[in-house]
């Protein structure tokens, strides 16, 4: 599909939102109380899938709230309607997804968009198929470039940074070394394999990727002291890029993994970022699986399992702290050093989301410390205001929650009035548009940044199906009345 087709075409399916101002939109385009379906209509929708169009109908039967089911029906197909370029390149399905107002596609968001279709891949070939060939367009953009974030699906196109030092590479959008972008795309894999037991994607290209992925983590350990990545961006905003050339705050080698910046696209205060690490330990044990039952390659499963042990050991070491308060919690950031960063921020992988991630059990101890700290005046990025409490970003300044942190403190509560108080805070902060948004202003919620963001979406739907299946009485409630 032409590129520049492809964007116009999506943004007049929304409407015109990524065109529109934020408050203009808030105020001007829907009233409350209009329930009228915010999709694009069918022609004008990106993919489609039966399976999901049937699931929508399913669910929103049981949502008694009118609001809230029509927020569902927006927003858990906004990325099949709105963001997805699926065609067959050299005999391959090839998927490539773009985040929504920007046209690239991140490593990360394009695994997390399609999360909440992956059930449905032994129940329709068309979403088989299109989570398969995103494991294709991931395999290219690993072997295009590591360390880059997000891409373009033209291969050849040149960056809009291209001011950045150094310069992407044709076909990369950014270079934000960031540890969980390569997590994500085992992630995926590992997830399609196992639902599907289709092992043909692992041909001699994902190997290859994989491989490279494993020797990224390494070389990142900087055992020796050195990285050959650096990034240098013209900015105004002091977290756009690392500081000391590029290369980062100092640290000690220790065994984890230094990235550079965090899944919010911002860079780490201390390079450690534990949540990170966390997520690479599961990536690689993961691997190792794989390559063990599958590729029955008994070496590198081996190197891979000892790679996981050795970062975990390293996370129990130096990550975790007995607070003053709260007992043994995790760090977000810490340096080998001794000093710690004690934060969350409400991209995944957070601290917060470790639950969601299957990294720890709701009730583990650690866990649940963390988790009520994170939660508490105690941490800096917990926000309250009239409108909203929840979890904030230093990428959107001191003063705006994000939609994600609430969804993902429902997706992580075992408590029902904790669910169903976030259901409240997410219909009441919409700004009457029926979708997400990456974040809103703690009193002001018509005040937000990005009307069109796939991702906090198909979140939002996830979540409404996890309720629906696992406590379906609450969507028998109103929220909010």
């Amino acid at each position: 599909m032409n590129r520049r087709y492809f964007i116009i075409k999506n943004t007049l399916a929304l409407g015109g939102l990524s065109l529109a101002g934020a408050n203009t939109f808030a105020m001007g385009f829907f009233s409350p109380g209009s329930y009228i379906s915010k999709r694009p209509v069918p022609a004008q929708r990106t993919f489609a899938s039966e399976a999901v169009e049937a699931l929508i109908k399913e669910v929103k039967a049981s949502i008694k709230d009118d609001e809230l089911a029509w927020m569902f029906e927006n927003c858990y197909p906004n990325t099949l309607d709105t963001t997805v370029d699926f065609e067959i390149i050299d005999g391959k399905p090839d998927t490539f997804i773009i985040t929504g107002d920007i046209d690239a596609m991140w490593l990360r968001d394009s695994t997390a968009q399609v999360w909440p279709y992956m059930p449905l891949i032994n129940e329709d070939e068309k979403i088989r198929q299109l989570i398969k060939g995103l494991v294709n367009r991931q395999v290219k953009c690993v072997l295009k470039d590591p360390y880059a974030n997000a891409f373009y699906k033209d291969l050849d196109k040149k960056s809009d940074w291209e001011s950045d030092k150094p310069t992407p590479i044709p076909g990369v959008h950014e270079r934000k070394w960031e540890i969980d972008s390569l997590c994500y795309v085992v992630r995926l894999a590992y997830e399609y394999y196992k639902i599907s037991n289709d092992d043909s994607i692992f041909d001699e290209e994902w190997n290859t990727a994989m491989r490279l992925i494993v020797k990224t983590f390494k070389t990142e350990q900087r055992k020796d002291g050195t990285s050959p990545y650096y990034f240098i961006r013209k900015t105004t905003a002091m977290i756009d890029a690392p500081t000391f050339g590029g290369t980062g705050r100092l640290i000690k080698p220790v065994g984890l993994i230094a990235s550079m910046f965090r899944p919010s696209d911002d860079a780490t205060l201390y390079p450690f970022l534990i949540p990170s690490n966390i997520f690479a330990v599961i990536s690689l044990r993961q691997l190792a699986n794989i390559y063990k039952k599958v590729m029955h390659d008994e070496p590198f499963a081996r190197e891979c399992s000892d790679f996981a042990d050795e970062v975990n050991v390293a996370i129990k070491k130096y990550a975790i702290a007995s607070h003053l308060d709260f007992g043994e919690i995790y760090a977000y950031e810490v340096d080998g050093f001794g000093n710690r960063l004690f934060m969350d921020d409400a991209n995944v992988p957070s601290l917060m989301s470790l639950a969601y991630l299957g990294a720890h059990e709701a009730e583990d101890e650690i866990y649940k410390n963390t988790r009520t700290f994170l939660l508490s005046n105690a941490n800096p990025y917990f926000l309250k205001g009239s409108a909203a409490e929840g979890q904030a970003s230093p990428h959107t300044g001191k003063d705006k929650i994000w939609p994600m942190g609430i969804i993902l403190r429902a997706m992580t509560s075992t408590d029902e009035n904790e669910i169903l108080k976030c259901l409240t805070m997410l219909k009441q902060t919409h700004a009457h548009t029926g979708f997400m948004h990456e974040a809103f202003h703690k009193d002001k919620p018509g005040d937000f940044n990005r009307s069109w963001f796939a991702w906090a979406n198909t979140l939002f739907g996830e979540l409404i199906i996890k309720i629906y299946h696992e406590r379906r009485e609450l969507l028998s409630m109103k929220f909010g009345d």
